[in-house]
């Protein structure tokens, strides 16, 4: 499995101020990214996997939502994230 349970617990620590919350803005944005960096990869290999294509477009669209809410309520913690995660806007 490519998402361990410590590795999550490791992006939220990181991301989301602490490994138990995980209802963050920052630290979803930050798994969110982590996932679709992981089906960007499967895909490069497995070009007709049209069901993963399917859910790497739908996450994509939850992490859009949650970094334009994120920049409505805080832009500098907005722009911070974009940097750290290297997201191009």
């Amino acid at each position: 499995m490519y998402l361990s349970k410590e590795k999550k617990a490791e992006i939220f620590a990181t991301h989301g101020g602490a490994a138990m919350n995980t209802g963050s803005t920052e630290g979803q944005i930050a798994l969110f990214t982590f996932r679709i960096n992981h089906l960007t990869e499967h895909l490069k290999r497995n070009r007709h996997d049209y069901n993963t294509e399917r859910s790497l477009v739908k996450l994509v669209g939850k992490r859009r939502s949650q970094l334009d809410y994120l920049k409505k309520k805080d832009i500098n913690k907005y722009r911070e994230i974009l940097k750290t995660l290297n997201i191009r806007k």
